[in-house]
């Protein structure tokens, strides 16, 4: 057993950590960095960035399908073998790359369970290690799910690994990993069925534009169960039946593979934080305003794995480290920028949201804005059926409080609205702008 002294333990190599172990290590620190798992973190390996890869196959499947005598003719499908091996070029290099760019930079790398022994030594596998300063960035998890059979789930990272898609396919529960999939898979030419325990899914987002993806996606074959719990999953030879009950009464699902999609918990399992007196609950760590441990100062979090008010999304677990790396580096003086986080289910078409719910607005008396765009020419040339747009809008400064948006543009809209809220940008000041046209961008004059 060995014992090394760091200014900085960093355990995590993900977007919450990558901001802190770059800018002290230019500063000159002496960092250790662990992970459990490939260097490079979820999203850049087994989250956001190959999941839109797969996405955007089924973007091109749907514009296919929706222009079939509109001038287009004969059906694209998906090689679900050819589009794993496009994904993996996105993804391969960078185990390698993240650990050779560490080493590089004079940084200490470790692979292994991390685990405090006290308030400022990490143990991970025959190492102990000393830290003046220990960042937490371990993400989140699966959700654990009191199911019998759940050892036969798949989660996230398998789904992304299939060699091949079953024939059938059954996703537990109803958020954003659910309805990515789903739409995916459908894409793909999978039977595709979800399992929500309550009467809406995507809660988070707004109700109607829910309802209309749901009408999507039975267009496209999936099938959405609502008040679906389910009690067991038990394999059959090569298959999977899931049991459970739908509106009250008892139901089954066969399929030839079950995906959890019932959500993710903060990664603190094994930590040993008791050791560290490092405080937490189900939410996750919990720290101050400066992402500080509030009972060993010693410690910091940031990402997935904290208890702020940030939504568990990349920009923010972005947001939190650089404002760990300022705390570190020049002492507690800057907060995340939390007003602004816009959120994005990538389903065809996409689900987004920014700001001010419609439900919160109505309650305090705010304008709504109301646009069904799916005859607007935007949406008309590539003859899309489900197109909307929600903008809460404050008339008494005219400023954009929120926008909720349902369509194949909603990643271009979504981030356009967010920029007018952060920066308090008026509809008079947005319509003096200059929009290249024709454009979806060039439709904002319109929205609001």
């Amino acid at each position: 057993m060995t014992q090394e002294t760091y200014d900085l333990i960093a355990i995590g190599t993900g977007s919450a950590a990558s901001s802190v172990i770059t800018r002290c290590a230019e500063a000159g620190w002496k960092i250790a960095v662990i992970d459990e798992r490939e260097f490079g973190g979820t999203c850049a390996l087994r989250g956001c960035d190959p999941k839109k890869v797969l996405a955007g196959a089924a973007e091109l499947i749907d514009w296919n399908e929706r222009m079939q005598g509109k001038g287009i003719q004969g059906q694209a499908t998906i090689n679900w073998s050819e589009l794993m091996a496009f994904k993996r070029t996105f993804t391969e290099s960078i185990p390698r790359a993240s650990e050779d760019q560490f080493k590089q930079a004079g940084m200490d790398t470790f692979h292994g369970k991390a685990s405090f022994v006290d308030e400022d030594h990490i143990q991970v596998g025959e190492e102990v290690l000393h830290g003046k300063h220990i960042l937490i960035a371990t993400g989140a998890r699966p959700a654990p799910l009191e199911i019998e059979g759940s050892e036969h789930l798949i989660y996230s990272d398998d789904f992304l690994d299939l060699e091949q898609l079953p024939d059938r396919l059954v996703l537990v529960g109803g958020g954003y990993i659910a309805f990515e999939f789903a739409h995916i898979a459908a894409r793909a030419g999978t039977e595709v069925h979800i399992l929500h325990r309550s009467e809406q899914p995507l809660k988070s987002f707004d109700a109607e534009l829910v309802e209309s993806l749901l009408q999507k996606s039975k267009e496209i074959g999936i099938h959405v169960h609502l008040n679906a719990e389910v009690k067991s999953i038990r394999q059959e030879g090569n298959a999977y039946v899931v049991h459970g009950t739908r509106n009250g009464a008892d139901h089954q699902w066969q399929c030839g593979l079950v995906v959890h999609g019932a959500g993710r918990v903060p990664n603190v399992d094994g930590l040993e934080l008791e050791k560290a007196n490092v405080s937490y609950s189900k939410k996750g760590i919990t720290v101050n305003e400066y992402l500080q441990s509030e009972s060993n100062p010693r410690v910091y979090a940031a990402g997935d794995v904290t208890d702020t008010k940030g939504l568990h999304l990349t920009p923010l677990a972005g947001q939190e480290s650089r404002a760990v790396s300022f705390h570190l580096l020049e002492g507690n003086q800057h907060k995340p920028n939390y007003k602004v986080m816009p959120s994005i289910v990538f389903t065809v078409p996409a689900l987004g949201a920014v700001g001010m719910s419609t439900e919160q607005a109505k309650k305090e008396g705010y304008e709504v804005q109301v646009n069904d765009m799916s005859k607007w020419y935007t949406y008309k040339r590539t003859h899309e059926k489900f197109a909307m747009a929600k903008v809460v809008i404050d008339k008494s400064t005219g400023r954009i409080l929120g926008a909720h948006v349902l369509g194949s543009k909603t990643e271009e809209l979504i981030n356009l609205f967010a920029m007018a809220i952060q920066f308090n940008l008026t509809i008079d000041q947005l319509n003096t702008m200059n929009l290249a046209y024709p454009t979806a961008a060039s439709d904002l004059g319109s929205l609001i």
